[in-house]
């Protein structure tokens, strides 16, 4: 049984969620975004050997929050979950990072010592937290008016169900743009006062497109549906519409944005009913994000301005 778990350091404005498969899950990676910072993500391709992972990371610290995927593998070794080498277990732990340093103190990052706690909290999706915690910690959103404007956001997840067929996902929401609810009207993005600033204003002044690699929504989507690496690929791809449709502008230069899927069951589905449950969960857990941030480090989140 696959879990997820979260460690973060509140007052220096950054954490690490993890999603842990002891018994391994076939996974790939979609990425969107022009300017990720990732892990592990080539051996995902379907071409390539590697065929099941034992953990996925989704860091904030920018690159440097790499670093608490170290803390995962040691977890995942200790207990012998990963690859069999023939020389020892070698934990698959794949990672994706986004940039919090405008939070809290910008030379605090997420850790090995992190790591290891993320897995240490690892429990069932349903117990999960959302908001202000894990990779969510230092997370904003609405960047397209500079960090003064931003909102708070943080980490969501959402589940959908079809008959015996699952789909989770999860997202650590950074963007560039502004999040819009249900009506396509916009529940979180950059602020004047009160209001939130339409995107379709921006007047592009030279410090806004100077923000590159500042932003980045990580997601992840697992379910029981049995796929194999091109599956997953293609559900991560179709995942991704529930960024499209929930974050506008989204997969700009300035955004890092990626969404992983991985396959922990033995359901037997068509990949296009995964894909569907997939967007519509994603979608979900992005604005999950916005609705259970709390103010932080300044800025304001979506209670305080409803």
């Amino acid at each position: 049984m696959w879990r997820i778990g979260h460690a973060q350091d509140h007052e220096k404005g950054t954490g690490c969620t993890v999603i842990i498969f002891p018994e391994g899950a076939t996974a790939s990676c979609d990425i969107r975004g022009g300017a990720p910072g990732t892990r592990e993500i080539a051996l995902l391709a379907p071409d390539c050997m590697v065929e099941r992972i034992t953990a996925i990371v989704l860091a904030g610290g920018s690159a440097r929050g790499l670093s608490a995927a170290d803390g995962v593998m040691r977890y995942c070794e200790e207990r012998g979950w990963g690859f069999d080498s023939g020389y020892g277990v070698v934990p698959i732990v794949s990672a994706a990072c986004l940039f919090d340093l405008p939070c809290g103190e910008a030379d605090a990052w997420p850790d090995p010592a992190m790591g290891s706690e993320a897995c240490m909290e690892a429990r069932p999706l349903e117990e999960s937290p959302m908001g202000n915690v894990g990779a969510g910690t230092g997370a904003t959103v609405g960047k397209y008016y500079g960090m003064a404007k931003a909102m708070k956001s943080g980490f969501g997840w959402a589940k959908k169900v079809s008959g015996p067929f699952e789909v989770c996902a999860v997202a650590a929401v950074n963007a560039f743009g502004a999040v819009r609810d249900c009506s396509g009207g916009f529940m979180a993005g950059a602020l004047d006062g009160d209001n939130i600033l339409d995107p379709g204003s921006m007047t592009g002044s030279g410090d806004i497109w100077n923000d590159w690699g500042k932003n980045t929504t990580l997601g992840a989507v697992v379910t029981n549906v049995a796929l194999d690496k091109a599956e997953c690929r293609r559900v991560a791809i179709m995942a991704q519409a529930g960024l499209s449709s929930s974050i506008f502008p989204v997969h700009t230069p300035f955004d890092g944005d990626s969404v992983f899927c991985a396959s922990a069951g033995n359901e037997k589905a068509e990949t296009i009913l995964a894909g569907w449950l997939a967007a519509s969960a994603m979608e979900e857990a992005v604005r999950n994000a916005v609705l259970f941030a709390r103010a932080a480090y300044g800025f304001k989140s979506f209670s305080d301005i409803r």
